[in-house]
């Protein structure tokens, strides 16, 4: 395995380009039961769909990928993204974590350096995200890492079955800012 570049680096988790070597394993976390009901997809991806979706992701400048790897041995655990929208300068962030990783703090972790490389490199403005209501521990790694309640969507998802509100979450460039002067 080649040492990939680090592009940004926490205390357990770096994030580094996507390897499309990769792939099948990404595609293998995205069709998790856990990754479909935090999702709230529904349904699994077929592979044909996820290898396409690749390509385009990949050509896209608004849609820049980060993989989550871990310091120690760069085993990758994750995938974040920002969907950036350059005429206002914010994005949506979507986070993918392996269903192995979860449970040990590396989405915070994996989350905060994204939301670093959004405000101090990419310079976007505002980041925001949605989550359904149940997913609690989702919902307390995004506070932990500078995401902040921002709204509701009334039953606008779906828990094992179940009509769910989804939760708006953001974080701003001037709470980043701030955040960090007082480190």
């Amino acid at each position: 395995m080649t040492t990939p570049q680090i592009l940004l680096a926490g205390e357990r988790v770096a994030l580094v380009l996507p390897d499309r070597d990769h792939l099948p394993d990404y595609h293998r976390w995205e069709n998790d039961p856990g990754t479909i009901l935090g999702f709230g997809t529904q349904v699994p991806q077929s592979w044909e769909a996820r290898a396409g979706g690749w390509e385009r992701q990949r050509a896209n400048r608004d849609y820049p990928q980060f993989e989550v790897v871990t310091t120690d041995d760069h085993t990758p655990v994750g995938l974040t993204t920002l969907q950036i929208d350059g005429a206002v300068r914010t994005a949506e962030f979507v986070i993918l974590m392996a269903p192995e990783a979860r449970g040990r703090g590396l989405a915070t972790e994996a989350t905060a350096l994204t939301i670093r490389w959004a405000f101090e490199y990419a310079a976007l403005r505002m980041v925001w995200l949605k989550v359904l209501e149940p997913n609690t521990a989702g919902i307390a790694a995004y506070q932990k890492a500078g995401f902040q309640p921002a709204g509701r969507l009334r039953q606008s998802g779906y828990w094992r079955g179940q009509p769910c509100d989804e939760l708006l979450m953001d974080a701003t460039a001037d709470d980043h800012l701030v955040a960090s002067e007082s480190v």
